[in-house]
């Protein structure tokens, strides 16, 4: 045995969050992942040699592993910290406040979380939620009251008013989106049954009547997405579709039976012109539509 192979620790394992690529890091060490890649964002344990990691399993989060802890508050997946200060234009969260990775399902509106990071400039991760300051459930009580603002409510920081207008414009903007489809597929209806058009899309769609899983199933994958499960919205003719993509799980609503996006989890917004363009695209065209704002660094995603 040689002094390489001394250094080598064939049995040392680590436990890190994984929130994509080849690379793990962390304040002392980093190493290239070889072999498998984790199939989602998670926490994993890897064994780890001086340069390399192999995965082994999914495991509970260790937040002891975290360092760089900070606290704020959590809007869709991004995250507003509790020192922040200016008065933030809500097309420029996604600018401004970073992503915030391995979020829990199920956590309320307005809620204050703690995140920290394995190393100084590695990604956020979720640890667990904080405790209030106070005013957040007379800000729940405000939204679901529909009041306009926060401003009669005592000692709300700039980063809870922040996480208020935000939550309070992406309500309007559901709404105007389910109205403005509503409109849609009454039009959409009186020409479905004449439809003459060939071809894949056509086919999907006819499937869709019958076996809407499978139709979305074949959708997505036209966009490289895998799809995950499905179920009825709160409305007759929609449907809410799971699937995953870059290594992430989204959520979005479609028409069930033209497969066109009513909701496309993600912020699409042109922030110039105030357009919404969740219903230019179908479950065939979002997923590109996600890797390209994933890729440009301004996807913004707000279902989970």
């Amino acid at each position: 045995m040689g002094w390489k192979d001394q250094l080598e620790q064939k049995d040392e394992a680590v436990v890190v969050p994984w929130c994509g690529g080849r690379s793990l890091q962390t304040n002392s060490r980093n190493w290239t992942i070889r072999g498998r890649l984790p199939r989602e964002h998670g926490w994993y344990k890897f064994n780890v040699t001086t340069r390399e990691a192999t995965l082994v399993e999914a495991i509970e989060p260790d937040p002891d592993t975290l360092g760089y802890k900070i606290t704020g508050y959590l809007t869709g997946d991004r995250f507003i910290p509790d020192n922040a200060k200016s008065y933030v234009e809500l097309g420029e969260l996604s600018k401004q406040f970073e992503r915030i990775n391995l979020l829990e399902p199920g956590l309320d509106k307005f809620v204050r979380i703690k995140a920290g990071r394995t190393y100084e400039s590695g990604p956020l991760v979720y640890e667990g939620e904080e405790f209030p300051l106070g005013p957040e459930s007379d800000v729940l009580d405000a939204f679901l009251d529909e009041q306009s603002s926060v401003d009669f409510v005592a000692n709300v920081s700039p980063a809870l008013d922040c996480a208020f207008r935000y939550e309070t414009w992406r309500r309007a903007e559901t709404r105007r989106i389910r109205e403005e489809e509503r409109i849609r597929l009454e039009k959409e209806e009186r020409r479905r049954n004449i439809q003459k058009t060939l071809g894949d899309g056509a086919l999907r769609r006819q499937l869709a009547l019958e076996d809407f899983g499978e139709a979305a199933k074949a959708a997505l994958k036209v966009g490289g997405a895998e799809y995950l499960d499905h179920h009825n919205s709160i409305r007759n003719d929609e449907v809410v579709v799971r699937f995953r993509h870059l290594n992430r799980r989204f959520e979005c609503t479609c028409n069930k039976f033209t497969l066109r996006i009513i909701d496309s989890g993600i912020c699409l917004q042109d922030h110039h012109s105030g357009e919404k363009g969740d219903t230019y695209f179908t479950l065939e065209s979002l997923p590109p539509v996600i890797s390209e704002a994933y890729n440009t660094n301004v996807l913004h995603q707000y279902r989970h």
